[in-house]
């Protein structure tokens, strides 16, 4: 009878196949998040449209709010697709609009002034419909997350491409105390995917890099790998309902209450 030997080896196309182990988990000190998309969502169109001729002192049929709601979300809405085209009297102010709270104001306003509304001062009601809690709508599991992660000790930083304070929003929200520190573009002088603002976020936080996660919904947010953070990209969800957040408190080993 011949000997028993073991069996033959695997092998790839570039010699003896490693052994299978599964990859190591990397620790998770503190974690990151994008703003619009991740946390929060800007409310319905139609609603922003009504909301901001209200404040003008005009009340729009619905049906008609609708269709310039359509109009205005093409042109370019903040929080919303990118505009197809910016005019060129405008491409100044968008190309700085997430370094100066001027230049963000001018390009959202420039952009929405090119819909004829019929409605005195309706630009500026739309853009300051933005700055406001109610023009928002936080995700479903954004305050149980940010909880939960607070309870277990894992700080937490804001890391937004933004011409505006968010502060205040999440204030009102009662969640401020949640967020320990705001990486946001206009106070930085960096936007994302540039690994400076992660870094400054992280030094915000007095945590490295390394041990960071970001969540966000967009390319630029997964440029935190240039940083050295890792990264979980979520797409986003539609105002009001779960974004998914719950995979975060499970990368940070975080138990859900």
């Amino acid at each position: 009878m011949p000997e028993q030997t073991e069996p033959p080896s695997p092998r790839t196309p570039l010699g003896p196949a490693a052994t299978a182990h599964p990859a190591p988990r990397r620790r998770v000190d503190a974690v990151l998040f994008d703003f619009h998309g991740t946390l929060a969502q800007v409310e319905d169109p139609v609603s922003w449209v009504l909301a901001a001729a209200a404040a003008c002192g005009v009340t729009l049929e619905r049906p008609r709010a609708t269709v310039l709601a359509d109009r205005l979300v093409t042109a370019g809405r903040a929080g919303g697709p990118l505009p197809a085209r910016v005019p060129p009297r405008l491409a100044e102010v968008w190309g700085d609009r997430d370094l100066y709270p001027d230049a963000h104001r001018a390009a959202y306003t420039g952009l929405a002034a090119t819909v004829d509304a019929g409605v005195a001062g309706l630009a500026d009601a739309l853009y300051d419909r933005l700055l406001r809690p109610e023009g928002w709508v936080p995700y479903a599991d954004t305050a149980d997350t940010l909880r939960a992660l607070r309870a277990a000790g894992v700080p937490v930083a804001l890391v937004s491409n933004i011409g505006f304070d968010i502060r205040p929003l999440f204030a009102a929200w009662g969640i401020a105390e949640l967020i320990d520190a705001y990486a946001l573009s206009y106070e930085v002088g960096r936007c994302k995917p540039d690994p400076a603002i992660f870094l400054r976020a992280c030094g915000m936080l007095g945590v490295d890099p390394e041990r960071t996660l970001m969540v966000g919904d967009t390319p630029a947010d997964a440029g935190a790998v240039h940083a050295g953070c890792a990264t979980l990209v979520l797409p986003a969800a539609e105002p009001g309902r779960a974004n998914g957040l719950a995979a975060v408190l499970d990368l940070a080993e975080v138990t859900r209450a």
